[in-house]
């Protein structure tokens, strides 16, 4: 047999995760309950539950956080059922993650950041602007101590939108002679500010808006003269709108287009164009940004940043950077329904790693947040080097509650990007990432590197590439993977807590193995997936993760210890029967879709267009009916049991990119 390499290559990558070693901002520390490891006599294999949080909820989910002290062996659960407030009928939800002093590595073995023990995880499914009443049952058959319920009512947020009851200004631009509706302005900011402040006078004025404003840009080419004194927009050098007044979440700030025609913001080749830093609950709409290096500028790590930000409809063209925050107190960002070009290679799938050419990054990530609450969903995005990303920010800030969670990605059209189509990494829990369709990608296709605890949920999401279906590097732990239809190779490695069920795996390369995972955690789980058959695969499967709950993951450097070797099988059958896991999976090829042809690994630079990809699965095909109910996301199935992958048969396919208006 051939000697494997894919997994061997990661033991001397291991020592260089990238994990940020930021000085995270810490609550003052909690004073210890009994139960408490550290004052406790109690045995250490019975759970005793502790401080409880409800994370901030979306427009469709809920994160919720449950900590706890014991169940050294990590056998507590907690289910969950929801119903929605004033009706009879109560729901089940997904079970919380269990999340167990995981470890992931710093730049420098030194730097280890250990998760809390706790369960954290989402409900789906939810209505915006809605109340719901949910219950959290925990259990332990080794027994549990203190209180094992938990009942809490949570409401979504409503979808953002202009308020009513604010003052209307409409906007011209330079040279217009038509006519105008009153109170009119030449230029943003003399509305905004009320002058527009030219030269060495750019600061003088204090601000206009007022919660509820709004706004109207009537068409037009917004375009200044930055190296003109005294430019007639008030974009004298810089060339940037820069921001600073408040709005409310009922009562926006809102600058959007007047619908008389198209709005071009041109920022000239500068920086950033709106600068939104210190200005809470924005929202734009409408807009077409072009020719800047940042259309929108939210926020720096430990400097200053906004919440409440909505970018609706807008287009974004030759844009290095859409969205971006780095600020661990943002929260609420609503970027929905945009289309983001970037600046990227059109014409071929070109990577930055490993290449005598390596892509430039003319244009770098479409959307970047940090915090909580955020929802990016129906955006379409090309031609960048990621499309939409967790800022990698490295140790989580803030205490129990506060980290960077809740955060939902979905329904984004994602086409031809260097690196990634979305990346979870630098989130801690409850970072959701589902119904999103990528179709070409250099590299990884989904990231998780790292994740700090989880749930990181990866659910129904499409993803046709020449490079991996998922990058879970840098030690990241608490990853659920469920329902995902990936036409790319899978070989996860350097991971912990992993939960894999009803995906497609179907690599691109015979010659590589059908599955190739190394997990720090014996309680990484796979069941009830498809693989690819690959008969020239040499092994078929690839296998490295401790047998044994209790171990010290950093065993796993040491080949040919105790449950840290690597092991290498011909069949699924001996896959299955040496490792308990697939015990309900099974193999298949690309004939389960209606029409799909697979990525050709000897041409990596090929571009694949979605009108000859059909994801639908054919009937009678072995991903038909094979998956395991998991609730709220299977709910409603059409056959005997659920499918595998992102569609089920007979179910109305997902909206991907903007909405139709």
């Amino acid at each position: 047999m051939a000697y494997p390499t894919s997994i061997h290559a990661v033991w001397f990558a291991a020592v260089l995760c990238i994990v940020g070693t930021a000085h995270a901002q810490q609550r003052p520390p909690r004073q210890p309950v009994a139960g408490d490891r550290e004052i406790s006599a109690l045995p250490s294999d019975q759970v005793i539950p502790q401080e409880f949080y409800v994370e901030r909820p979306t427009l469709q989910c809920a994160g919720f956080e449950w900590y706890v002290s014991g169940d050294d062996n990590h056998n507590a659960t907690v289910t969950i059922r929801f119903r929605e407030r004033g009706t009879s009928a109560w729901r089940d939800g997904l079970p919380l993650l269990r999340i167990q002093r995981e470890k992931i590595w710093g730049h420098e073995q030194r730097d280890v950041y250990e998760t809390p023990n706790m369960f954290a995880g989402s409900i789906f499914g939810l209505r915006p602007a809605t109340t719901y009443e949910c219950q959290f049952t925990m259990a332990d058959p080794d027994g549990l101590i203190g209180v094992a319920e938990k009942s809490v009512v949570v409401t979504t947020r409503p979808v953002p939108k202009p308020s009513e009851n604010g003052n209307v200004y409409h906007v011209y631009p330079l040279g217009y002679d038509g006519p105008r509706e009153e109170p009119a302005f030449t230029g943003l900011n003399e509305a905004y500010y009320g002058y527009n402040g030219s030269g060495d006078w750019w600061l003088y004025s204090e601000p206009r808006v007022r919660p509820g404003d709004v706004i109207l840009v009537h068409a037009g080419i917004y375009k200044g003269n930055r190296y003109q004194y005294a430019d007639k927009l008030g974009l004298d050098f810089h060339g940037t709108y820069v921001l600073t007044q408040d709005g409310t979440a009922e009562h926006p700030i809102t600058i959007k287009a007047a619908g008389d025609g198209e709005v071009i913001f041109d920022g000239d080749g500068n920086y950033r164009l709106f600068d939104v830093m210190a200005a809470d609950h924005h929202y734009f709409e409408g807009l077409t940004i072009i020719n800047t290096e940042i259309a929108f500028y939210a926020g720096l790590k430990r400097v200053l940043g906004c919440s409440g930000l909505s970018v609706v409809n807008c287009k974004m063209d030759k844009v290095g950077q859409g969205v971006m925050t780095h600020w661990a107190g943002s929260n609420d960002f609503y970027i929905a329904d945009n289309t983001m070009i970037g600046m990227h290679d059109r014409h071929r799938n070109h990577g930055w790693a490993g290449l005598e050419d390596p892509a430039p990054i003319t244009s770098y990530n479409a959307i970047k947040v940090y915090g909580q609450g955020h929802v990016v969903c129906h955006n379409h995005i090309a031609y960048y080097h990621d499309a939409v990303c967790v800022d990698t920010h490295g140790r989580p800030e803030g205490g129990p509650g506060e980290h960077c969670a809740s955060i939902d990605i979905y329904n984004n059209d994602i086409f031809l990007i260097a690196d990634n189509f979305i990346e979870a990494d630098g989130g801690a829990h409850n970072i959701r990432i589902y119904e999103n369709r990528g179709i070409n990608c250099y590299h990884s296709a989904l990231s998780g590197q790292p994740v700090f605890g989880g749930p990181a949920y990866y659910i129904r999401n499409v993803c046709h590439t020449s490079g991996d279906s998922l990058k879970f590097s840098a030690r990241p732990t608490g990853l659920v993977v469920y329902n995902n239809t990936f036409c790319c190779e899978t070989r996860p490695a350097m991971y912990s807590n992993g939960l894999f069920r009803n995906n497609l795996f179907l690599g691109n390369d015979p010659e590589h193995p059908a599955l190739s995972s190394m997990s720090y955690t014996s309680y990484t789980s796979f069941d009830y997936n498809g693989y690819r058959k690959k008969p020239a695969a040499d092994p078929l499967f690839e296998w490295c993760q401790p047998t044994d709950a209790l171990q010290d993951f950093t065993l796993l450097f040491r080949r040919g210890s105790p449950g840290g070797s690597t092991l290498w099988f011909d069949s699924f059958d001996a896959f299955r029967s040496a490792t308990g896991q697939e015990k309900h999976g099974v193999m298949l090829d690309y004939d389960v879709f209606e029409s799909v042809e697979p990525p050709d690994p000897a041409d990596r630079s090929r571009v694949y267009q979605l009108e000859g990809l059909d994801f639908r699965l054919r009937a009678g095909s072995a991903a038909v009916d094979a998956g395991c109910e998991l609730p709220t996301l299977t709910d409603g199935f059409t056959g005997t049991a659920p499918d595998l992958g992102a569609y089920e048969r007979g179910k109305p396919l997902p909206v991907y990119g903007p909405r139709p208006k």
